[in-house]
């Protein structure tokens, strides 16, 4: 995959992009990540990048000119790939979105600042609005790193074990179940008996109710998400934790 970034602050990336899970994406060669700063395509002598909004009103709107000659500068071929506009209009990120991203094998984050963007970028320019929730930025770049993480991890082999995506929370629809390591006793703090049983059948199942506990306790909204279908099973677990609340 390959992942190009258009900022007007490419160093805030060196960091995110040259540790952990990314740098190490980078050097198995499952990801191409590049950052460019689009002042460079700004048509002004003094690479202005944006202007007062027509009309009057609060702050600068970013103008269209750098960022289509900057879109443009990258697309190569007749496949287009998918332009990311990071905006707190767009629509909520999701784990779902997150996989479906994954499957690209070319994608364009722009990252605005200031009060907006000339709309014609909207309308003409990009393919996705993207929001990681409902509060504002003082630019994109933050948001564009957290989704960028959240894509990359997903791409075979990044994570050495590739069941580590497909059981994270929100994979299934619903939140991941608890997890215990050594020691089995930490201040009188034991792990679960079940975890240590060695009965795999039962520990699936502890680990299919926690989940389904966890979900129900701090997130049930996700309970009543069209997409979630759960098991008989599941069902039946759900309806007493629920006459257990009553």
């Amino acid at each position: 995959m390959r992942i190009h970034v258009l900022s007007l602050f490419p160093e805030m990336f060196t960091g995110v992009f040259g540790s952990s899970i990314l740098k190490k994406a980078q050097e198995k060669e499952a990801v191409q990540l590049s950052v460019t700063d689009f002042r460079q395509f700004s048509n002004n002598k003094h690479a202005q990048v944006d202007d007062y909004p027509y009309g009057g009103g609060a702050g600068m709107v970013l103008k269209p000119e750098p960022l289509f000659n900057a879109v443009e500068a990258l697309v190569a071929g007749e496949k287009k790939p998918r332009v990311i506009l990071m905006c707190p209009q767009g629509e909520r990120y999701t784990q779902a979105k997150a996989e479906e991203l994954a499957k690209e094998e070319e994608l364009i984050f722009v990252c605005g600042h200031y009060e907006g963007y000339d709309e014609r970028i909207r309308q003409f320019l990009v393919t996705d609005e993207l929001s990681i929730g409902d509060f504002v930025l003082t630019g994109g770049e933050l948001a564009a790193m957290t989704i960028i993480d959240s894509v990359v991890r997903l791409l075979p082999g990044v994570l050495g074990n590739d069941d580590s995506p497909v059981l994270d929370s929100f994979s299934t629809g619903l939140l991941e179940h608890p997890h215990y390591t050594r020691p089995a006793n930490f201040r009188g703090m034991k792990v679960p008996d079940v975890l240590l049983s060695g009965n795999h059948a039962k520990i699936e199942q502890w680990r299919m109710e926690q989940s389904l506990k966890r979900t129900f306790e701090r997130r049930p909204d996700l309970l009543e998400h069209e997409h979630i279908e759960l098991t008989p099973e599941q069902q039946k677990y759900l309806a007493r934790l629920k006459n257990c609340k009553v």
